[in-house]
């Protein structure tokens, strides 16, 4: 039964779609702060190549994802200053981060004749759980056999989903994604706020560069990421910014990422591209599904001051 097509791709959707979650829910972090960043992609390549590096170098995955979530981190640093600081408009300055991210990614992976492209991870990712444990029907490879890794980002899902809508601090952020001016005006602090929150937006899609690299594929190559960023960033609007949501949608993108190779195993062709657009085409077909009733979209409204810049003075 587990050696069955069905439960092959429910495992592999995971698998592909942990990296998918890991940057979606940083980016959905980051816009209910208001601030909209497109670079996902370029943020992953970055938190990839270094997370593959550090863990040729240290052999330690722990440290490795920890690099990984860095580099993100300081590339997400650079949209906060001019999306923030600046406001510079912030679909411009995201698109440059994926341009910027591409060509630092390759810059790093042929640093000093290192010739990451090609090279295996010397580390790998063990499932936690071993044993005759993994080989129980259906719930053995579905949720007993990941590693580490995939049962923090349902963690993740779970905090994010928590600190939104049940503490006050999630209250705030959501305040200043909606109306940072009637939030300025209430003590929240706009500025600080936007910029923690774009910054654990490049933590989550520095870990799943990261995790991609070294968790999934095993190797580096100059865009590995082949246009997940984006999914990641589609995902969030499917997933109407809501954590939850973001988990289901995530596999389902991680399972059409998938789609060819069970075509293949069924004998079906189909062109590459097609299959790598389902994702994006998913995510239209959801939103006019939505948009034609009025209820659901205001159930998948995105925060009403997303990728708007805030100065006091203009109150």
């Amino acid at each position: 039964m587990n050696d069955s097509v069905i439960i092959l791709t429910l495992v592999s959707a995971i698998g592909i779609g942990t990296p998918i979650l890991l940057a979606g829910i940083g980016e959905m972090m980051t816009e209910h702060s208001g601030v909209m960043n497109l670079g996902v992609e370029g943020m992953m390549l970055v938190g990839g190549v270094v997370g593959f590096w550090a863990s040729t170098e240290t052999a330690s995955i722990p440290l490795a994802m920890a690099a990984g979530m860095l580099a993100g981190v300081l590339v997400a640093l650079i949209h906060a200053f001019f999306s923030v600081t600046l406001r510079v408009n912030q679909i411009v300055s995201g698109l440059a981060l994926v341009t910027a991210g591409t060509g630092v990614s390759s810059f790093i992976g042929g640093l000093d004749n290192s010739a990451l492209g090609g090279m295996r991870s010397v580390s790998t990712l063990d499932p936690v759980f071993g044993g005759d444990i993994t080989d129980l029907p259906v719930v053995g490879p579905l949720l007993l056999g990941h590693d580490w890794v995939v049962y923090l980002s349902w963690l993740l899902v779970a905090l994010a989903g928590f600190w939104l809508f049940r503490t006050k601090k999630g209250l705030a952020l959501r305040a200043v994604g909606e109306d940072p001016a009637t939030a300025d005006a209430a003590g929240i602090a706009v500025t600080p706020i936007r910029y923690i929150y774009t910054l654990v937006g490049g933590a989550g899609a520095g870990l799943g560069g990261a995790y991609l690299t070294i968790g999934v594929f095993g190797v580096w190559q100059n865009g590995i990421t082949a246009g997940i960023g984006w999914i990641a960033f589609a995902l969030v609007i499917f997933a109407g910014w809501r954590p939850w949501r973001a988990l289901v949608a995530a596999y389902i993108f991680g399972a059409l990422r998938n789609t060819g190779f069970t075509l293949q195993i069924m004998g079906v062709e189909i062109s590459s591209d097609i299959l790598n657009a389902l994702p994006f085409i998913l995510t239209i077909v959801a939103l006019i599904i939505i948009s034609a009733r009025p209820v659901a979209a205001r159930a998948f409204r995105a925060p009403s001051a997303l990728a708007v810049p805030y100065a006091r003075e203009s109150r």
